[in-house]
């Protein structure tokens, strides 16, 4: 089995990582870090580099395509050869996936109109431009397309596919084995359940980030 994990500059490093972690115990499996010119590809804060052996375009028919999100995202939805190769992979793929903002470059190339997805919270209105239905969960599974929510939900997704491809024991134990036995000292991981003023301050830093093309009043 070939994955594709489809790096751009500034990508978030758990995007592709927490998934890569998972998926790379399926037995046989060959996992390659692409990206559309090949090279090193350097991670959102900066301090994490990739290096992209081969370019997307030598890779044209994974069976799993693997898109991370990131700051960067923008800059990866208007980018033809990422677009194009979405869209030839996901043809003959057996599984398109996504992680936080990835769905937004998925939704680009066109393929998620009229179909649940999901992404980081505070993206929801820039998934709903490109005609998707955006949901609040961590995996949403449209026949083979599968996108998760924010970051750390990269881990879930991964094991749900690994689920599928390997078995439900199997997958099991992968988590125990990395043990993803999640048990965070706050519980504050979703809006409905931050405080309100948490929740402001992080809406307020995203809203900094975004694009101004894509930010909302």
């Amino acid at each position: 089995m070939k994955i594709a994990i489809a790096l751009y500059p500034e990508f978030t490093a758990l995007d592709c990582i927490g998934p890569y972690e998972v998926l790379s115990r399926i037995p046989g499996v060959d996992i390659e870090f692409l990206s559309a010119a090949g090279g090193p590809v350097r991670s959102d804060t900066g301090a994490l580099t990739i290096l992209t052996e081969r370019k997307l375009a030598d890779v044209p028919n994974p069976d799993i395509l693997l898109v991370p999100g990131g700051p960067g995202d923008e800059t990866a939805a208007g980018d033809p050869r990422m677009l194009e190769w979405l869209r030839r992979a996901h043809d003959t793929s057996k599984w398109t996936t996504s992680v936080c903002t990835g769905s937004l470059v998925l939704g680009a190339a066109g393929l998620l109109e009229g179909l649940e997805a999901t992404t980081h919270w505070a993206s929801y209105d820039r998934l709903a431009a490109y005609g998707a239905r955006p949901v609040a969960r961590r995996v949403v599974r449209q026949g083979k397309i599968i996108t998760a929510a924010g970051v750390s939900a990269g881990i879930d997704m991964g094991l749900e596919l690994l689920a599928e491809e390997s078995g439900v024991d199997f997958a099991q134990g992968v988590q125990l084995a990395i043990e993803y036995d999640p048990q965070p000292p706050f519980d504050a991981g979703s809006p409905s359940k931050a405080p309100r003023h948490v929740l402001e301050m992080v809406r307020s830093v995203f809203e900094t980030m975004r694009p101004k093309s894509s930010a909302t009043a």
